[in-house]
């Protein structure tokens, strides 16, 4: 099964580790240190240049890779299948 991101751009459900959402979770500032290297060294696609309400973790073989994009978490998880973010995926 696929989860939509937004814009042309899905990912296998298995490969999701986490959806976060942005503004709840850069609070910390190891998320903000975990995105800036992350974006360094180019693990980060953004597929949308609206404002971002979420991001999403996935890890494909050895391969990290974290999605930026302006659909919300609660709006990913309801297109994941789950109830609320208490669920796991």
């Amino acid at each position: 099964m696929y989860l939509h991101l937004g814009q042309d751009t899905v990912v296998l459900m298995k490969d999701i580790i986490g959806i976060f959402d942005m503004e709840t979770s850069t609070i910390s500032q190891t998320t903000r240190d975990t995105l800036a290297a992350a974006q360094k060294s180019g693990c980060i696609v953004n597929v949308s240049m609206e404002m971002p309400k979420s991001f999403v973790l996935c890890k494909s073989g050895e391969k990290t890779t974290i999605y930026i994009t302006q659909i919300s978490s609660s709006t990913l998880l309801k297109r994941a299948g789950l109830k609320n973010e208490t669920n796991r995926l």
